[in-house]
């Protein structure tokens, strides 16, 4: 046994990660905020616009896996720098679209540049903090999350008021994200495992996906991270429009509470939440993934209301939704922890490539894409009910809206899944550091 240690460039690293990944975020938020004149300019359905998330997720997942493993075995300073510059530029490139085709083609190669940096990422804070520390470390990642919907949310709607077009953020976005990418390569990487209480083994591991995948509790949080993801980004893809056609908002006023409700939440929600997690895992080893079940249960039913209730006080519907939505954060810090804790070393890039395929190509993949054609759905069923002749974009609000309903349900899905894995943790966490120790005393 060796005592645990943080890398004495930890901190100063992890803010580099965190900017990065802010602006991940940042730039991912773009076309679910300037959806509608999009929308409107090349008279798309709802389908369409689920498409374009639809798309950019699938190629993010499948991408995702390769990239993983070459993050453990390869430079994650210089995976990670290639990857910003890639989705930094193609984000520029979107701003010149001319059509809803190049539009899409150009957002899915956006979404292999993001797919280079969250595995190598992980992996790396892995090496950089010991596990007593690392869901503190890792909520201060995750914080890029809700601060890039935040920054995206509040600012976006002013720049195309301030430009006149929706194409300018698109612009703005890449300069950030390339600046960025240059300070990446110089990051200076610890070994792998160098945060261990026990010496980690260098040399590749043989049959890696399969020895990932024997992981029980690994099983469930992917499962947990699909539900997941299917109601964040269904949230994210429509939230915006939802709140244009239901409630009347105009552009600026609709993203300002969907940051408030997605964004400013997460501030709060992810620096507690890490806090929380990391004193949960000292009460009990199965702590942080009791904690996250909590949570998503309360997220569930606080999300379920305002929709459920109909066309309430816009204040009202900001203000549970955002207490709804703090909760669901918890997701991230103990979720995110819990696969560090049953996954060795030189496989963790590789195990969270995995997870974000499953949490992307059938969660993040379907959210939108089912959200969209069940909005068009419920659209053609009001029309149908009022007997109109023609769709009015006052149908097209109520199949929104109700389509939306599926954000608590999924929600509540995530809760069985963490339960699940919260019952075989424990001994998949005593599995892991057994092999661990035996790889040491060879």
């Amino acid at each position: 046994m060796q005592p645990s240690t943080q890398a004495s460039n930890a901190w100063r690293i992890l803010f580099l990660l965190f900017l990065a990944n802010l602006f991940n975020f940042f730039d991912r938020t773009i076309p679910a905020i300037v959806m509608e004149p999009i929308r409107l300019e090349w008279s798309l359905s709802d389908l369409q616009i689920g498409l374009l998330g639809t798309a950019f997720t699938l190629v993010y997942a499948i991408a995702g896996v390769p990239l993983g493993r070459m993050a453990d075995n390869g430079s994650r300073r210089k995976i990670m720098g290639w990857g910003l510059t890639v989705w930094s530029g193609l984000t520029a490139l979107n701003g010149m679209a001319g059509s809803f085709w190049s539009f899409l083609l150009i957002r899915m190669g956006v979404g292999i540049g993001e797919a280079s940096y969250a595995p190598a990422a992980n992996s790396l804070i892995g090496d950089l903090f010991p596990a007593s520390k690392r869901a503190r470390a890792m909520g201060i990642f995750m914080l890029g999350l809700p601060l890039g919907l935040l920054l995206a949310y509040f600012t976006i709607g002013a720049m195309v008021q301030a430009f006149g077009s929706w194409r300018a953020p698109f612009f703005i976005a890449a300069i950030p994200g390339l600046l960025l990418a240059v300070f990446m390569f110089f990051i200076h990487e610890p070994t792998r495992g160098a945060a261990e209480s026990v010496r980690v083994q260098q040399s590749p591991v043989q049959q890696p996906l399969r020895k990932v995948l024997a992981i029980r509790t690994f099983w469930w949080l992917t499962l947990a991270g699909l539900a997941y993801n299917f109601a964040s980004y269904a949230c994210n893809s429509f939230m915006v429009p939802m709140l244009q056609r239901y409630f009347g908002l105009p552009l600026q006023q609709a993203a300002v509470a969907v940051g408030i409700m997605v964004g400013l939440t997460g501030l709060i929600g992810l620096t507690a939440g890490g806090w929380l997690a990391d004193k949960a895992h000292l009460r009990s080893p199965r702590g942080r993934l009791l904690l996250g079940t909590v949570s998503m249960l309360i997220a569930a039913l606080c999300t379920a209301y305002p929709l459920l209730a109909g066309r309430i006080e816009i204040a009202v519907f900001v203000g549970v939704f955002s207490l709804g939505w703090l909760f669901s954060y918890n997701f991230y810090t103990c979720v995110y922890t819990a696969i560090q804790d049953v996954v060795e070393p030189r496989l963790r890039a590789t195990a969270m490539a995995l997870f974000f395929a499953g949490l992307y190509l059938l969660g993040g993949g379907l959210g939108p894409v089912v959200v969209g054609g069940l909005s068009d759905h419920f659209a053609r069923a009001a029309q149908a009910a009022a007997g109109a002749a023609e769709m009015s974009e006052a149908f097209k609000a109520v199949g929104l809206h109700d389509a939306l309903l599926l954000i608590p349900v999924a929600l509540l899905l995530t809760m069985l899944a963490l339960l699940q894995a919260s019952r075989c943790f424990a001994s998949d966490a005593a599995r892991m550091r057994s092999k661990m120790e035996a790889d040491a005393a060879a």
